[in-house]
């Protein structure tokens, strides 16, 4: 078992290096058109209670969500159904027995409860992030009758589907900004116009006002997806439109917010304004009406303290890009104070488990790109994001060590799911969208299912027990002290379960003459208690809980071989 041995914002913004960053500073701007105060009312009519669903039944007091281990999937390059080179919804429902079988005593699928869908409504862009049309699925992925039949399907797998919601801009091709190009139609004023370019720039150093005949407007990723104005109420009532239509009439499960940190220039500011979160407040307020276990995830690309302010009230959970940092920082470094400050941080920052942890998405060079092709440390990142707190997300391909640095298509790449032709089992065609990576014949799923030291294993292990075990689900948090900078220990603990993870993320080996010891001041224990490794090892040390429910020189293992992860259930 490999355990016991050895928007989107990034077309512009370039991939974090692996040291830490300072908070993100705000570029101020002229607003092209004045602010209203007049945010129309939400307009959704709660729904009558129902019997609760299944899949959104909580454990321990937390939301549905804190049960599920989410995917991210670009359709484009997840499986080809119908030969035409381009991935599709319905190449993804033969795929989903991959992704979860829907037999929870069975461990050869990754085991996932939740697949996020990168962009799958109308685009003239490969990416999808520039939407021509809220209603209609894009025509290279399918129908909307497909999207159904996934939900339908995913459903009985016992798998949630959310999709992604660009609120903040649109495509040029949109025919609301066809219409608002004519200063005299309504649609005007739908969009950011101005006569003249105010001449600055945006938050980092990009253009955004962009020439047209008719005058300029403000885009802050690109000159072809044009903000929407939501200081107009018209464009708010909008959005709330389409959104109800992918709740109800689709039948989705959630969202992922793109952008959100940009959706209104308040003033002079262009990012995680005032007016922004009031916004956003009054979005949460609506499709909590429709439907209050409706799910929300969002990207506000910023730091900690910024991400704060977005949860709870704005949208159930943001993704926690500081965190995400330090998780390639501790397995890069083999040092666990490079992650464990952070996620203390984060765990005392946020309400309990409420923030959403990956290692990387779609927008950033890959996992093993950025740990320098590193196989053992790409396991450690694994292990320190599926032991955590908070709610994980996996971006495709990762699980087998896919490759790829921008541009951003070569960071979205087809699926690698054979090493037998450059067709990488992804479709018959002889012209892929995109070309697979170089290392398609000696990486594929086929080449790592029957290993059981692959990196695919790792991560089917690694969900599999997370989905077993309550304490690494919706757990809280306690770090232990390990008298050694290789070793991160720490408890995830409910009233009903204690889970002591332990790892060296080290590449040397920690013995007990390298003072490597566990031990807890105070914490949740209580009495006598058995130390069981869920990983069926021989365990050499005794622990002995004190008064203050902690313990001290706890010493489970004589050694602890490098970067290896151990699980030891405390009964």
């Amino acid at each position: 078992m490999a355990f016991i041995s050895g928007c989107t914002q990034a077309e512009v913004i370039p991939t974090p290096t692996l040291t830490a960053t300072p908070a993100p500073t705000q570029t101020t701007v002229p607003s092209a058109t004045p602010i209203s105060t007049n945010t129309p009312e939400p307009t959704a009519t709660p729904l009558p209670t129902t019997t609760p669903d299944p899949l959104k039944v909580g454990t321990a007091g937390l939301p549905w969500w804190n049960d599920v281990v989410f995917y991210e999937v670009f359709v484009r390059s997840f499986y080809d159904s119908d030969g035409d080179g381009i991935g599709d919804i319905n190449g993804l429902i033969e795929k989903l027995d991959y992704l979860n079988d829907g037999d929870p005593s069975t461990t050869d699928d990754l085991g996932v409860t939740g697949i996020w869908l990168m962009p799958i409504m109308v685009s003239p862009s490969y990416h999808g992030y520039d939407v021509v049309d809220y209603y209609q699925i894009d025509p290279d992925y399918g129908t909307n009758a497909d999207f159904k039949r996934l939900m339908d399907e995913a459903h009985k797998r016992g798998v949630v589907v959310i999709v992604d919601l660009i609120m903040n801009h649109t495509s040029t091709q949109h025919p609301w900004f066809k219409a608002s190009k004519n200063s005299q139609f309504d649609k005007r004023d739908w969009y950011v116009w101005a006569e003249e370019s105010p001449g600055t720039r945006g938050p980092w150093g990009q253009q955004v006002w962009h020439k047209d005949p008719s005058g300029v407007y403000y885009g802050v990723f690109w000159d072809q997806m044009p903000d929407l104005n939501y200081e107009n109420p018209a464009v708010t009532q909008a959005m709330y439109d389409a959104a109800k239509f992918w709740m109800t009439s689709m039948g989705a499960d959630g969202f992922r917010l793109d952008a959100i940190k940009h959706m209104i220039e308040d003033g002079n500011i262009q990012e995680n304004s005032l007016s922004t979160h009031a916004w956003m407040e009054d979005f949460y307020t609506f499709y909590k009406g429709v439907d209050p276990d409706f799910f929300t995830v969002g990207e506000a690309w910023t730091s900690t303290e910024q991400v704060i302010e977005y949860t709870g009230d704005e949208v159930d959970i943001a993704f926690q890009f500081d965190l995400a940092l330090d998780i390639l920082n501790g397995a890069n470094s083999g040092l666990a104070p490079a992650f464990y400050k952070t996620q203390q941080l984060v765990y005392d920052s946020f309400p309990n488990n409420q923030y959403a942890t990956f290692i990387t998405n779609h927008d950033q060079n890959r996992v093993i790109d950025q740990l320098r092709g590193d196989e053992d440390k790409a396991r450690m990142a694994a292990s320190l994001l599926l032991t955590a707190p908070g709610v994980p997300f996996i971006y495709y391909g990762e699980e087998i060590g896919m490759t790829g640095t921008k541009p951003d298509e070569d960071i979205r790449l087809p699926m690698q799911w054979n090493s037998n032709s450059p067709k990488v089992g992804f479709s018959t065609s002889g012209n892929l969208w995109r070309p697979a990576a170089d290392d398609w014949v000696t990486k594929s799923v086929a080449r790592q299912e029957d290993d059981p030291e692959s990196l695919l294993n790792h991560y089917k292990t690694l969900v599999h027990l997370r989905n077993q075990h309550e304490a690494l689900r919706v757990g809280d948090w306690t770090l232990i002290d390990s008298d050694s900078a290789r070793i991160y220990a720490f408890l995830r603990h409910t009233e009903n379960q204690t889970i002591l993870v332990l790892m060296n993320l080290n590449a040397k080996q920690a013995v007990t003459a390298d003072k490597y010891s566990l031990n807890l001041d105070s914490g949740p224990l209580n009495g006598e208690m058995t130390a069981v490794s869920l990983f069926g090892q021989d365990m050499t040390g005794k622990l002995e809980v004190d008064a203050s429910g902690g313990f001290s020189d706890f010493i489970p293992f004589e050694r602890i071989e490098p970067q290896t992860l151990h699980m030891i259930e405390l009964r």
